[in-house]
């Protein structure tokens, strides 16, 4: 069969590349069709745009580079209607993806599946409506989206645990450098690691990191480190690290977790891994206007938090630090607490423990991949 999928950053091009694989396990004869990146790649087939073309957040950035967005939709819709698959596999991305599910859904006869479901839960609810006409099939890699979609709306999804459990446990399963061997093949010192992940986005890292860096760089007896992210060049973060000691790696965020003391992350898929690898966080996430956009948070969110962390856990495991609240000083007493209270690191390890539990086993990809071949044989008899 023919498969198009569809993602619009770094973390939605990891999940997908498994999804890929899996799917060629259940299907030896996919053939894949994508906008993605260079793990999709990787895994095989035609590579149409990458998501580096379409990886905008906010206001400003998405209406400064609104005409490429717009052309990129155009360009897809042609695309599929042209390549027709056999189904279409958007992964999060919602502002662009939900746009394609309305267009396939209402001039091609070919069915729309969700993979990592649009984050509705949190804001703009009123794309229910959207989604129910829309798209056939949602996957859910969320635990307490069960809850959300099918008791509080009445839309029935398939719950197949979590890639990242998946990710988390085929590293850990088989990486066997030592904290000497890690920091000797990457230039760093003997000091006990503060792992800093910035982001995915250069948007999240110009907020973030410089407040990041300043914090930590109140703390003598540890050494920085960024995460560096796919696609973002290291000249990028040197404008924002200056004579700082910082040093920043790339494709090695799990290595990185395996040996960091602790671990400063903005919010997104990067503060469950941190969870996963039990490494004491802090979430640092910067907005533009913070006092505003704090009022905004408490009248606009449908939900208590922003970290994956949190919402699995429907309590506050991590002290999160948004819009108003991210203060450098307020970091710094975080990171302090993280480094020197064994207390509170063990009662924030414990509360991971209990998150992983509500995640379940790993084999998210190869469940929904199971499912997604199992539902176009009924589709297509």
């Amino acid at each position: 069969m023919k498969y198009y999928l569809i993602v619009g950053e770094a973390s939605a091009d990891l999940h997908a590349s498994r999804l890929m694989t899996a799917l060629k396990r259940e299907d030896p004869q996919a053939e894949f069709r994508f906008f993605g990146g260079d793990l999709m790649a990787a895994v095989g087939g035609t590579q149409v745009k990458h998501y580096r073309e379409l990886a905008y957040m906010g206001f400003i950035p998405v209406l400064l580079h609104l005409r490429t967005i717009l052309s990129a939709l155009e360009f897809c819709k042609k695309d599929i209607t042209a390549w027709h698959p056999d189904v279409v596999i958007l992964v999060d991305y919602p502002g662009f993806n939900l746009k394609i599910a309305k267009y396939v859904h209402a001039h091609t006869g070919i069915p729309v599946y969700y993979y990592i479901s649009p984050k509705i839960w949190a804001w703009k609810e009123y794309r229910i409506k959207n989604i129910r006409r829309d798209v056939d099939k949602l996957f859910s890699i969320l635990p307490f989206e069960v809850d959300f979609f099918e008791n509080k709306h009445r839309y029935p999804i398939c719950y197949v645990g979590n890639p990242t459990v998946d990710e988390v446990y085929a590293f850990r399963s088989s990486y066997t450098e030592t904290f000497e061997e890690f920091t000797a093949a990457n230039g760093l010192g003997s000091l006990p690691i503060v792992a800093l992940l910035a982001g995915s986005r250069r948007q999240e890292i110009k907020d973030n990191l410089p407040d990041m860096i300043q914090a930590a760089s109140a703390f003598s007896g540890v050494q920085l480190v960024v995460a560096g992210a796919p696609g973002i060049a290291p000249e990028f973060y040197r404008d924002y690290i200056g004579n700082a000691p910082v040093k920043v790696i790339f494709g090695q965020t799990y290595p990185l977790l395996s040996h960091a003391r602790a671990a400063l992350v903005t919010s997104g898929t990067a503060t469950l891994e941190t969870a996963l690898f039990r490494v004491p966080q802090v979430v640092c996430y910067y907005v533009a206007l913070p006092k505003l956009t704090g009022l905004l948070k408490r009248w606009l969110l449908k939900v208590k938090f922003v970290s994956l962390v949190n919402l699995i856990a429907n309590r506050e495991v991590v002290t999160e630090l948004v819009a108003d609240k991210m203060t450098v000083k307020r970091i710094e007493s975080e990171l302090r607490r993280l480094l020197y209270d064994q207390e509170y690191v063990d009662r924030q390890q414990n509360e991971y423990d209990e998150v992983a539990l509500r995640l379940g086993e790993p084999g998210a990809s190869a469940h929904a991949a199971h499912l997604m071949v199992e539902f176009l044989a009924g589709h297509s008899s």
